[in-house]
């Protein structure tokens, strides 16, 4: 399926590149927008989560989807990783048919989100661990004879060539810019506005020490609450977490924007290879694996 012209506006691949570990360290997931008072206690206010959807709409600069600034533009980042997953897949499977063998079942992909980017709309909108559907592959095994080890190894040679083919084109420039962004964590200001965190959480209902100490608390509460109550307190916890983080945001959005315009002038020709390449790659993918490029989308 072609992809869509640019307009304005992880699980991850099979080898992450070393910018996820750098970066995703901390993995949540989707939410839904507005503001956080009052729902960890569980009011009215923090109503179900609502289901997240897909977009096809590429950014009208390519680069934003391999060096976000904002947690928005990280769902371009989160549709990027899995269809280059799903390309190495696809290609694995179409090796295995032309062999008359299927591959073992793999995990299917998911969007995973970016801790030093927390996207707060989408968390505030659908809560802390859910995500945006991944499409299913179209590409489909036609056989039923398990493969062997030696096709099993070939087809997933071939899937990871077709993989590292997509992620050359931007993976060490990636890497960079998420070397970059971590600095950020030494800024005073940032610092200064994380201090403020457990406080604004505590006036929710939420007593933890820090950020991780509420991923902590939010993965127990997933893992203990009632099944029936989990949409409820996805929502409560979701809407928490994006309206105390707000203020961090607003420190660290403008931040990584003049981190950007330095990371422009320094390493411009090999963005200006990105965008010459990046946009013609993904799309001879998407027709030669009849794979979607899809994001997720509030």
């Amino acid at each position: 399926m072609p992809i869509d012209s640019p307009v304005p506006r992880r699980r991850p691949s099979p080898r992450l590149p070393a910018l996820a570990v750098i970066a995703a360290a901390l993995l949540t997931a989707c939410s839904a927008g507005s503001d956080a008072s009052g729902g960890a206690r569980g009011d009215g206010a923090a109503a179900a989560v609502t289901r997240a959807g897909l977009s096809r709409s590429l950014p009208d600069d390519p680069a934003r989807m391999v060096l976000p600034t904002t947690g928005a533009e990280t769902r371009w980042t989160q549709g990027l990783d899995v269809f280059v997953w799903q390309v190495a897949r696809a290609t694995a499977t179409t090796c295995a048919n032309e062999r008359g063998a299927v591959l073992p079942e793999a995990a299917p992909p998911a969007f995973i989100r970016f801790s030093e980017l927390p996207d707060l709309d989408f968390i505030a909108l659908h809560g802390t661990s859910a995500s945006a559907p991944v499409p299913a592959p179209a590409t489909s095994p036609t056989a039923t004879r398990p493969a062997g080890p030696a096709v099993q190894r070939r087809c997933a040679a071939e899937g990871e060539a077709a993989a590292d083919a997509l992620r050359d084109l931007y993976g060490p420039l990636q890497q960079k810019w998420f070397g970059e962004l971590v600095s950020l964590r030494r800024d005073p200001e940032t610092v200064r506005a994380l201090r403020a965190l457990p406080d604004c959480l505590a006036q929710r209902g939420i007593e933890v020490p820090d950020e991780n100490g509420f991923f902590a608390l939010a993965d127990t509460r997933m893992q203990t609450t009632d099944p029936a109550d989990l949409p409820r307190e996805q929502r409560a916890l979701g809407q928490a977490y994006a309206g105390c983080m707000r203020p961090v945001e607003a420190i660290r959005e403008p931040a990584r924007k003049h981190l950007l315009n330095r990371f422009r002038t320094t390493h411009a020709e090999e963005l200006d290879t990105l965008r010459r390449t990046l946009l013609p790659a993904l799309r001879k993918a998407a027709a030669d694996h009849d794979v979607s490029l899809v994001f997720p989308a509030p």
